[in-house]
């Protein structure tokens, strides 16, 4: 590291504003290499716009720490995986493969669904048969479902292989024939009848993970629960690949979730290298058109200059954001668009600044003794002329930053970003468009906003920092 840098390094961590916007700045850079490492470049595409991924998630759930500041404790979403050991007992000309998913019931809410999912299922001779029941802390058993994988298909051979591509999903609390035996069950051991129409409306999940109250609704059961799924197969060569059974519940996470259950955690991790990279891309390639321009405009001078000048005025006075919304609608939703167009309508401010200070270089005693020692024009500009503008140049490039990140942000929040990519303009703007101010989802909302804020403030802040190195007399205040 040269000399000058580390002066300007000293001086940058010389100050509170310093010192916390390099704070912020790595850690900003920490968080967006390791998202870049541990998701995949089609993140947006491939998982945050499918639905299906999702689908396991509550809907506009709370984060799970909120259950610290409410007397009634919420239950959170749970998954049993068949991932563990399973019990395996012959019966005639069969095998019965039992999963059991233990939990210790304590929530003062029924589940918000339930759902089992069913993948990789093969057979030769009969289709396997899939089951099940959950035994209840009072000691009761309810047979709630019954699968029949599908049979062999005109012309198929075997192995007969099902549910590899899609995975069978099916939501136990809007099943019918969950709710007729709920139904039943409830006859049975509580001599309360409810129709299956009725269990449907009131929550089949409430009947099962509670007990009657008397007045038509349901008291939560708490305690030890076993889930027991089942699946019977009638050839050694069967096999069920992989089973889960989701109990939904009404917080979620870190950060919660969305409409569509997609866990907002994961969206705004993924926003960070996203915002750093719209960022610092455009604010180096706009600093470094100014810079040129600029130097050339106030050196060579001529037509040259009035070319520059004149481009300059011209891009400098139209505004940016009604020029942003109509190339978006014009030239599509793309992220790179979006970038180009920053960069083109970025540079001309610059540019006049340092034409300025050029004039004023140009003529001192450094580049009149270069000039009669022969040196050509480019030498000087770049080596006698932009090492004394480069300080500045510098500051400049970090206080344009937080400028491209929110452009970018008001685009997402109009509803123009690009759709491929959950930045965190995108995530504010899904917030509002689902009425989330008005109705309390502020998960949803404050968030995003944050780091918008956070991030622009960290740019801010190293760039107050950096005032003493361009103004040298600001030091000597200090």
């Amino acid at each position: 590291m040269s000399r000058r840098a580390k002066n300007v390094l000293k001086e940058l961590l010389s100050t509170g504003s310093g010192k916390v916007g390099a704070a912020f700045f790595i850690t900003l850079v920490i968080i967006s290499v390791g998202v870049i490492v541990a998701y995949p470049a089609n993140f947006g595409l491939r998982y945050w716009s499918n639905p299906v991924l999702w689908a396991d998630n509550p809907q506009v759930a709370p984060p799970s720490w909120t259950n610290l500041f409410n007397s009634e404790k919420h239950l959170e979403t749970k998954v049993f995986e068949s991932t563990g050991q399973a019990e395996r007992l012959p019966e005639p000309g069969a095998m019965r493969i039992i999963y059991r998913f233990n939990l210790d019931y304590a929530a003062d809410e029924a589940p918000s669904f339930t759902s089992l999912t069913v993948q990789n299922v093969s057979y030769r001779d009969r289709p396997p048969i899939i089951t099940v029941t959950v035994q209840r802390p009072d000691g009761k058993s309810i047979s709630l479902y019954q699968l029949i994988v599908s049979g062999p298909r005109p012309g198929e051979q075997p192995p007969f292989r099902r549910y590899y591509d899609t995975p069978f999903r099916v939501r136990l609390s809007g099943e019918p024939n969950v709710a007729s035996a709920v139904s039943d069950f409830l006859e049975q051991q509580f001599s309360v009848s409810i129709s299956d129409q009725d269990l449907l409306v009131k929550g089949v999940d409430q009947a099962v993970f509670g007990v009657p109250d008397g007045y038509g609704g349901f008291m939560v059961l708490k305690g030890n629960y076993t889930v027991r799924v089942d699946a019977l197969l009638y050839n050694q060569s069967d096999s069920v690949g992989h089973l889960k059974y989701v109990m939904g519940g009404s917080v979620f996470g870190l950060l919660g979730t969305d409409t569509l259950g997609r866990d907002l955690s994961v969206g705004l991790l993924f926003g960070f290298p996203v915002a750093l990279f719209i960022g610092l891309v455009t604010s180096v390639v706009t600093t470094f058109i100014g810079t040129v321009t600029g130097i050339v405009s106030g050196y060579i001078g001529g037509k040259t200059d009035t070319a520059i000048q004149r481009a300059s005025d011209i891009l400098a006075n139209i505004p940016l954001l009604p020029i942003l919304i109509f190339l978006a609608f014009i030239v599509g939703q793309n992220l790179f668009i979006i970038i180009l167009i920053l960069i083109a309508f970025g540079w001309p401010g610059l540019t006049i600044l340092i034409r300025s200070m050029v004039l004023q270089i140009r003529s001192g005693n450094l580049v009149e003794a270069t000039t009669t020692l022969g040196a050509s024009k480019s030498r000087i500009m770049f080596r006698h002329i932009f090492p004394q503008t480069a300080p500045f140049v510098f500051a400049q490039m970090i206080f344009s930053t937080p400028a491209a990140i929110l452009a970018e942000a008001s685009l997402s929040f109009l509803g123009l970003g690009d759709p491929s990519l959950p930045t965190w303009g995108q995530i504010l703007e899904a917030g509002f468009q689902n009425g989330g101010v008005y109705v309390g989802y502020w998960w949803w909302i404050l968030p995003p906003g944050l780091l918008i804020v956070i991030t622009a403030m960290t740019f801010v802040l190293l760039a107050l920092a950096l005032e003493p190195v361009v103004n040298p007399r600001l030091r000597r205040v200090q």
